[in-house]
């Protein structure tokens, strides 16, 4: 299983039907699943092409063979593209553009605060700092990431310029927005990853790109007012998805961790 190379990967559509026709020869034979899963990275910059509607279902669809909780289905998926995915885009970007200053300390919290514009509305989880079981992990991904694409650890502007990029979606045509029934609270979650990892790498196998995003989380009442969702969900996060330009930043690869650094020991 092979990628092609990302010098034919360029922002024309030519480049994308390249890379779709190579992904779509890939062998899929079961001994070789451990190469196409790996294969997937998450992309942070998109091609306009758009995409067309069946094949949105189709990886939707590819997600719903997922196992479910009771077969619950607790799980709602709301699809923003063309005015809607622009409208949302706008809005976020007012609302980050108001808020990035919190970023940088103290005095930029209490300024936030006071302007009130751009706060969470939800999931104010996502602003607290990780666990100190995390940090390693999440400080090595933050270095090795900006690293990748040249941003100096102290230069606040770009990397408050490239967190701003989540609210543009990188660029992709489609946003997905996954929302989850507050009733089964985390097993709700439980389905909702097991249905995104189906529908992710469907989407792979196809050639589109994906970038699963907590960033966009924390504005759900945006969301609600462009789609009609029942009070009983709430909003998890929003799944970029596109065809992936050629740019240096969707060549960069995350560390991934070795199976005995998650399995548990037996007591002695």
């Amino acid at each position: 299983i092979r990628r092609p190379p990302r010098s034919t990967l360029s922002s024309s559509s030519a480049a994308s039907d390249v890379y779709k026709r190579q992904v779509k020869d890939m062998d899929f034979e079961s001994d070789n699943f451990g190469v196409f899963a790996s294969s997937r990275r998450s992309t942070r910059d998109f091609l306009p092409t758009p995409i067309p509607d069946e094949i949105i279902e189709e990886i939707i669809a590819d997600g719903l063979t997922s196992p479910s909780w009771s077969n619950t289905r607790p799980i709602r998926v709301a699809v923003a593209k063309d005015d809607v995915r622009e409208r949302l885009s706008k809005e976020f970007l007012l609302r980050w553009e108001a808020i990035k200053g919190a970023r940088s300390g103290w005095l930029g919290k209490i300024k936030a605060v006071l302007k009130r514009k751009g706060l969470p509305t939800s999931n104010w989880i996502i602003t607290r700092p990780y666990h100190k079981d995390f940090l390693e992990r999440t400080q090595n991904q933050g270095r090795d990431f900006y690293s990748h694409i040249g941003v100096d650890r102290d230069d606040d502007k770009a990397r408050n310029e490239s967190w701003a990029r989540n609210y543009d979606f990188f660029g992709a045509p489609v946003e997905l927005f996954v929302f989850t029934h507050k009733s089964l609270g985390k097993y709700s979650a439980s389905d909702a990853g097991l249905f995104m990892q189906n529908l992710i790498l469907s989407a792979h196998s196809k050639g589109l790109g994906t970038c699963p995003q907590g960033a966009v989380a924390v504005w759900e009442d945006a969301v609600r007012k462009e789609f009609d969702i029942s009070k009983n969900y709430s909003l998890l996060c929003g799944i970029c998805l596109g065809y992936p330009s050629g740019e240096k930043i969707n060549s960069f690869e995350a560390n991934r961790p070795e199976p005995s650094e998650i399995i548990l020991p037996e007591r002695r």
